[in-house]
């Protein structure tokens, strides 16, 4: 056997961790020079319509905007004009201080939130990096903040006993390819520009293999085809250096530990770890002209309803360019947190019991979660003007203080709530 295919076959046999399958909740955060302009049209979840020329000139992902304003149309490019006239992207560096910034604040708010996980992005698709990387200067330890926001952040994550994870753009990188993306199938060619960037890639990975140990090594969209040959080496190396390592499914197909659902695009794993990620909003980066977020019922039902479907939820942030979270992603993940308190018992290190997950012709969910000997069901997406669910289980214990009335029957119970927030009980 080549070493190649050596290689390769070890990589392939790697599992996702326990730790991974247990978490259900973590946090991604998009921060970056985007978080000046904070700017992007409010339209579509991504899946919602094709990856085609309209989807990119209404691109609703705000992280997106030096592309969007390189189309020289569409709705960001004219308020960028409006708003800046003919000042280049980099034009906002210096005016990303993160002076508001406290990466201890954050840890622990995420803490609150019973996140166990975090996934920060370290370099964009505007190659700008928020480490201090010894591969280029165009960093935020150089420039605009004059901080290393991954090392800060790391150890601030490790601190609150969360894993710490890294975000990176693999096959794209906008200082190196000048050509504006207006479809899917061009995002992965212009992404590919030469064997220098794919070694820059490969050797920015792997310094923060060594610097940062990252429990999550999630990179974006694709990896350089021109650098594919080494990627086996790269994620062996990864796996050896990192003992409770996971990787998402963003590297060309080669290997995955689990697979990624993002708004309306990818797969659910049928019976693999899956991932489930989203902004609060239509963007991940922070978008002043979109500050709505979920609802506390939407958020609740979208954490419950990805753990029943066996699922984690990595819910992501976008700060602001002072390096506070607004006000109203802060509240959001606060009522998150809250739910979890009264009713989250039975979530977190649990599994879905086999054959116990069901959609109800009304869209309510349930199903079994098996923890620490104990048996949970669990009920989400309920309908507003649902006036009682009916399941086919008896002995349930409220884990809620929530007024519930419970009338058993000869094949279950018949449940009554004073709202349709996700709930959960104890099974006798």
């Amino acid at each position: 056997m080549k070493e190649q295919d050596f290689i390769l076959k070890k990589v392939r046999a790697h599992k996702a961790p326990t730790w991974y399958q247990n978490a259900k909740l973590g946090i991604f955060i998009h921060w970056g020079i985007y978080s000046v302009p904070a700017y992007a049209p409010k339209t579509w979840e991504l899946g919602e319509i094709a990856p085609d020329e309209t989807w990119f000139y209404n691109n609703p992902y705000a992280e997106w905007y030096q592309n969007s304003i390189r189309l020289k149309k569409g709705t960001s490019f004219e308020h960028h004009k409006a708003t800046y006239g003919e000042m280049p992207y980099e034009g906002f560096i210096p005016l990303w201080q993160a002076e508001n910034w406290n990466p201890d604040k954050w840890a622990k708010l995420f803490k609150q939130v019973h996140a166990r996980y975090v996934v920060l992005t370290t370099k964009h698709h505007d190659g700008f990096c928020l480490w201090n990387s010894n591969y280029t200067e165009f960093n935020t330890y150089k420039q605009g903040p004059k901080r290393d926001i991954v090392a800060e952040l790391t150890q601030a994550v490790r601190n609150n006993d969360m894993k710490m994870g890294l975000y990176y753009s693999g096959i794209l990188d906008w200082k190196w390819s000048k050509t504006p993306i207006t479809s899917d199938d061009m995002m992965r060619l212009t992404g590919d520009v030469s064997y220098a960037y794919a070694d820059y890639a490969y050797n920015q990975v792997k310094e923060l293999i060594d610097t940062y140990k990252p429990s999550v090594l999630w990179n974006d969209i694709g990896w350089p085809f021109l650098g594919e040959a080494q990627l086996p080496h790269l994620l062996n190396y990864y796996y050896m250096n990192v003992e409770d390592g996971v990787i998402n499914d963003r590297w060309n197909d080669l290997h995955h530990d689990y697979l990624c659902k993002e708004y309306r695009a990818g797969d659910i794993g049928d019976g693999e770890p899956w991932e489930m990620t989203r902004g609060l909003g239509l963007s991940f980066g922070f978008n002043m002209n979109d500050r709505e977020v979920l609802s506390p019922k939407n958020f609740a039902d979208l954490f419950v309803s990805t753990v029943l479907k066996g699922g984690n939820l990595l819910i992501n942030i976008g700060p602001k360019s002072d390096g506070s979270i607004p006000e109203e992603q802060e509240k959001a993940l606060k009522t998150l947190g809250e739910w979890i308190d009264k009713n989250g018992e039975g979530i977190f290190d649990s599994n879905v019991e086999k054959h116990s997950y069901r959609e109800q012709p009304d869209g309510t969910i349930y199903a079994v979660l098996k923890h620490m000997g104990k048996r949970y069901l669990y009920i989400a997406n309920i309908p507003n003007s649902a006036k009682e669910i009916k399941v086919p289980f008896k002995k349930l214990k409220p884990l809620t203080d929530r007024k519930v009335t419970l009338q058993e029957d000869p094949i279950g119970t018949s449940i009554k709530i004073e709202d349709s927030l996700p709930i959960g009980f104890l099974l006798g």
